[in-house]
Formats: C-alpha cells, structure tokens, sequence
C-alpha cells in the first residue's frame, strides 16, 4: 500500500497518472495533504467518489496516528506517535509569544547511544521515512490554532544518520508545506560526512552541532560515537559548513553537574572554538531530569551563570534554552520510556 504523505507535487501526479487520472489532480491531492491536513481520502471533498474509491484501494495518506499525548502548564504538548510495525517516535509541540515550533523525530530510537539520553536506552529501530517525519509536524499543525513556523530535528535518532529521507523532509516542508528553510533546524551529534555533504546542498538551514564537552576524553564519555570522529575533525567539518553556506551555526552544549559545567570548562570551550574561528552562537542546555545510571544531575543555576559569563567574556554570544514540559517528561525519550515500561511496572507488581 502506497503511503502519500512524504510524495511531491510531482511524485503525485505521476502516481495518479498511473491510475488513469489527469495529472493535476495530483496537485489537489498535495493541498490536501500538506496545506489543509486532510488525514483521509473521504475528507478530500473536490475528488469525485470514484477517485476517492480507486485511492482508497491502492494508498493511504499515512498520517500518524496518536498512542499517548501530555499537556504541560506551560502549554508544551508531548506526543507519542505509533507507527507501522508497531514502532513509537515522540515529538514535540513548543509555543512561545512569538512564534510556534516543533520538535521532530528523525529515526526510531538512537544508535549514538549518549550517556545522558533517555532515548538511547531503548536502542536503535529504523530509520524514518521523509514522510513520517513530515507528518509528526502535520498532525500537530492540524491540531493547532496557531502557525507553526518553525522545526527542530531534535527529536528521537541522529539526523545526519538518515540522510537522505532528512534532506527530502526539508524539502517537502519548504516547497510543500510552505516553510522557510531558514526556520529549519538540523542538530547532530557531530557525523562529518553528513555535515560535509549537508554543506553541498545549498540549503540556508540552520545547523546545530551537540558538543556537549570541550575535549576528545571527556566527550567520549558522554558521547560514544566521539571515538569515530575527535573534536577537531568535527570543528573542521563545521568550518568548512560555515564556508560553503555562510551561516552560522549554533554549537549546543548539555550542562550536567558535576561533570562539564566548571568554569574551567567553560574557558576551554571558549578557546577551542576561536582557535577555528567559527561563526555562531553557544546554547547552553541545562540537564533535563533523565534517569541515567551515571546519576545525572541538573546544574547548580550558579554554575550555569558563571559558564555562561566565561563564554560571553571570551567573545562568544551564549544563550540558554529555556526549560519547557518538565511536568510532561518532555526532554527526547522520556516519554515512550515512561509507556513503554509501565506494562513491565504493572506485571512486576501484580506478581509481587
């Protein structure tokens, strides 16, 4: 069964030319999907009956479809989305003041295996399609009285791992949906050929780059893949990103106490990243409540003060996310680990 969602406007009109109808209602079937979030055929009220009906027989739409969905205080909404094969991926609806983004998933799981991540304890799956990411976005945004105007791939899964169908979901948002790219942002774990190849797609995205750790040794500690590829292959890469683009990038860094948060730390971050004159700001992530069997904490506000005035001292623009959806497990995996092991909790209990 052919999935639509995740098609072009052109794919489109080839696939209804294959079923005996003009190609332009390929492009009516595109609006449905992608501008007015029809999630069936039936909805799609321009097709004739019979249309409707060969459709029906031969694809589905493909939306997600919802297993769990939190609500915070702050009005942050979690969703798990099931999909085929019985796989979950979480997103994520964030809206500010001025604007309303989202958070999405590029694979099922993760195979970075971050020490901090709540997402790499439950593994690697798959790879998702272009149009499974694009419609964790498309569900929401049916969901929203309010625009969403930009997406994040900070969700489940290591982008740049998933390239192609990453690349293609750009595009589909951009010349589908109606997004700017330059609302779009990439976060990646450090993968330098992805990085290198993204360089060449002339695409004005913004991309974010997980240091987490301002030398080899300590970032392999949280960071397992850092053993592939050493810091300053991957700061090259970013170099190199920054030439061919003209952009800057966001270097994001995860704030665990007691572990990488010293001022000390803060100071080699800062030399490390003018040693190769990348452009770009530092977003300092404090640590969001994940169990962990390192015993993970959250910074002290103190020393996330203090490393923030080092960086800014240094010349380096810092900021600091700010903390939504605590009360809904909203930092990436928390909430499919949460479902997921609640089955596990009840049979322990039931059978003492």
């Amino acid at each position: 069964m052919q999935h639509l969602l995740g098609l072009t406007t052109k794919e489109l009109q080839e696939f209804v030319q294959g079923l005996g109808q003009p190609a332009y209602r390929g492009k009516q079937i595109a609006t449905w999907i992608y501008q007015r979030h029809a999630q069936t055929f039936e909805a799609m009220t321009d097709l004739s009956k019979e249309l409707r009906g060969k459709l029906t027989s031969a694809a589905t739409v493909g939306y997600p479809t919802v297993a769990h969905k939190d609500v915070a205080p702050d009005e942050t909404i979690k969703y798990l989305f099931d999909l085929p094969g019985g796989q979950r991926v979480e997103s994520v609806y964030l809206p500010y003041s001025e604007r309303v983004s989202v958070c999405l998933s590029s694979q099922v799981g993760c195979a970075a295996g971050c020490t901090f991540c709540a997402t790499a304890q439950g593994g690697f799956g798959r790879n998702l399609t272009a149009g499974e990411i694009v419609g964790q976005l498309l569900f929401m945004q049916g969901e929203s009285a309010r625009r969403i105007s930009h997406a994040v791939y900070m969700g489940m899964g290591e982008p740049l791992w998933n390239y192609e169908n990453v690349v293609k979901s750009l595009s589909l948002l951009h010349n589908e949906v109606g997004m700017s790219l330059r609302n779009l942002t990439i976060s990646t774990v450090g993968v330098v050929p992805g990085i290198l190849a993204l360089a060449e797609e002339d695409l004005p995205i913004t991309l974010a780059v997980s240091l987490h750790a301002p030398n080899d040794d300590l970032r392999a500690e949280l960071i397992p893949t850092a053993r592939k590829w050493k810091l300053d292959e991957i700061l090259a890469a970013c170099q190199q990103y920054a030439m061919k683009t003209g952009r800057n990038l966001t270097f994001e860094y995860l704030m665990i106490g007691g572990v990488n948060d010293s001022p000390e730390h803060a100071q080699e971050l800062a030399k490390v990243l003018k040693a190769k004159k990348l452009p770009g700001n530092v977003n300092l992530i404090p640590f969001n409540y994940v169990e962990t069997k390192e015993g993970f904490r959250r910074p002290e506000r103190e020393s996330v003060a203090k490393f923030r005035e080092v960086l800014e001292k240094a010349g380096r623009t810092t900021t600091q996310r700010m903390t939504r959806g605590n009360a809904i497990s909203a930092a990436c995996g928390q909430l499919r680990r949460t479902i997921e092991l609640k089955p596990r909790a009840l049979n322990i209990a039931e059978n003492g």
